[in-house]
């Protein structure tokens, strides 16, 4: 492995930016400038955190992976990432989604599809979330196509 330390590329001079590079895929290495300062040490890696944030990426991936399967349009799974950036608790039921388990919104993904006790909080702030992201959707013409998000 190649670790390879810069000055952060935010500009803020209390981080740094880290690359590791595996070396089994790299061909030839060529010093471009020698840095004569002392090396500082990396601070301690935090395992766990890592392992957290890991599981956590595979845990997403895998949701998404579960709508492509599930034949979702890429409407419904923009919802999906959509609720998932700020809640962590929604699945897909087939090609529902589940908030809270007790929230649940049906194709079309439009607010007359959204179902549960209209008087609970979940159901509350989840409607707001679709709602912001319908406007969204209908405000920025210029990222959409045919009414989709471009972003994928």
């Amino acid at each position: 492995m190649l670790i390879l330390k810069s000055s952060a590329s935010n500009g803020r001079p209390s981080l740094n930016d880290i690359h590791i590079v595996n070396l089994s895929y790299v061909s030839d290495v060529q010093i471009k400038e020698d840095v004569s300062s002392p090396l500082q040490p990396f601070p301690s890696i935090n395992f766990q955190r890592l392992n957290t944030r890991l599981r956590n990426q595979v845990e997403d991936k895998r949701r998404l992976v579960a709508a492509l399967a599930a034949g979702v349009s890429p409407g419904g799974q923009q919802l999906f990432l959509t609720i998932s950036k700020t809640i962590s608790d929604v699945r897909w039921h087939g090609s529902n989604i589940v908030v809270f388990n007790s929230v649940t919104i049906a194709p079309p993904y439009k607010l007359e599809n959204i179902k549960g006790d209209v008087g609970s909080k979940a159901f509350i702030h989840i409607k707001k979330i679709v709602e912001k992201y319908l406007k969204d959707q209908v405000v920025d013409p210029a990222t959409t196509k045919n009414g989709l998000s471009a972003s994928y």
